[in-house]
């Protein structure tokens, strides 16, 4: 087996379980989740570069303002993506956060076509707008937009747009995106902490250690994607990024008890008919590319 497929399996079912931990911090306000996560995450990320020796490219990206006020921006973004899903899961709403990652990958054409200018395929056209008649229906059932789902699509959308075209791995992204962060969340926490409002004031050790655990998981999978990436074709990646939004939509039904009925259901499966010709049609594409040089 390609263990391409094993790192990539590994990094979108971790990904997927994360509802089950931040329900360990149920009761931590999410923006404070966010911090410790972004705090530890850098301490952990700190850690693994000096260990490898990997400071070199810092110094090159110093020195080049733009970039690092596009690496600022990336880090809004994710933070931004990381304080609604925590939300959605504290407030019992996994199903809907599990929609915003189900639709990203429509964003991402849509983002293509509006920024990259790229041109898309008829049966990419009909996925779009299948997707788009999902979405009109929820909203319709619902008497609301599903904002959830739409502020993580599009927040992740944008992110993986400005990372896509960035110079850094996985790796050195996510740190520098920390230490960007650090002048505001370092001093934040620990005000909140010495103030007594923060959730390490408490003295409960199990909670402090599912928050310094925090940093380990948030960024194990990006590097296990980041090594499964690396070895397998496109289109496979494409492929399993599913498992991720799968497992949440059945973690938010079967294990939480969230609300689904039928009339929400056939929302989700015009989505779900339009990531099937969205992926089917991207796969045929590859295969074809493939085939050609030969």
């Amino acid at each position: 087996m390609n263990p391409g497929i094993v790192y990539a399996c590994l990094a979108f079912a971790m990904w997927g379980l994360f509802p089950l931990y931040f329900r360990e911090l149920a009761g931590v306000a999410p923006l404070e989740v966010v911090l410790h996560r972004s705090a530890w995450s850098l301490l952990f990320l700190l850690g693994l570069l000096a260990a490898q020796r990997r400071f070199g490219w810092l110094r090159g990206v110093l020195r080049q303002p733009k970039r690092l006020g596009l690496f600022g921006v990336s880090a809004l973004l994710l933070s931004g993506n990381w304080l609604v899903y925590v939300y959605a899961v504290q407030s019992g709403q996994v199903v809907e956060a599990s929609l915003g990652y189900f639709i990203n990958p429509i964003v991402n054409v849509l983002l293509g076509v509006l920024v990259l200018h790229e041109r898309l395929r008829r049966v990419q056209w009909a996925a779009v707008a299948l997707a788009a008649l999902g979405v009109a229906w929820l909203t319709l059932q619902a008497g609301r937009l599903p904002w959830i789902a739409l502020v993580l699509a599009l927040s992740f959308g944008v992110y993986g747009l400005m990372r896509k075209t960035a110079p850094l791995g996985a790796l050195e992204g996510l740190a520098l995106e920390t230490m960007l962060l650090a002048p505001i969340v370092l001093p934040a926490l620990l005000w909140w902490t010495l103030a007594g409002h923060g959730a390490m004031a408490r003295g409960d050790l199990a909670l402090d250690a599912w928050l310094v655990v925090g940093g380990p998981l948030t960024a194990l999978p990006l590097l296990l994607f980041a090594a499964g990436a690396r070895r397998l074709p496109l289109a496979t990646v494409g492929l399993l990024q599913y498992l991720s939004p799968t497992i949440q939509f059945l973690l938010g039904v079967w294990v939480f008890n969230e609300p689904f009925d039928a009339r929400k259901l056939v929302g989700f499966v015009l989505i779900w008919a339009a990531l099937a010709l969205y992926t089917l049609d991207g796969w045929r594409f590859a295969r074809r590319e493939a085939v050609a040089p030969a």
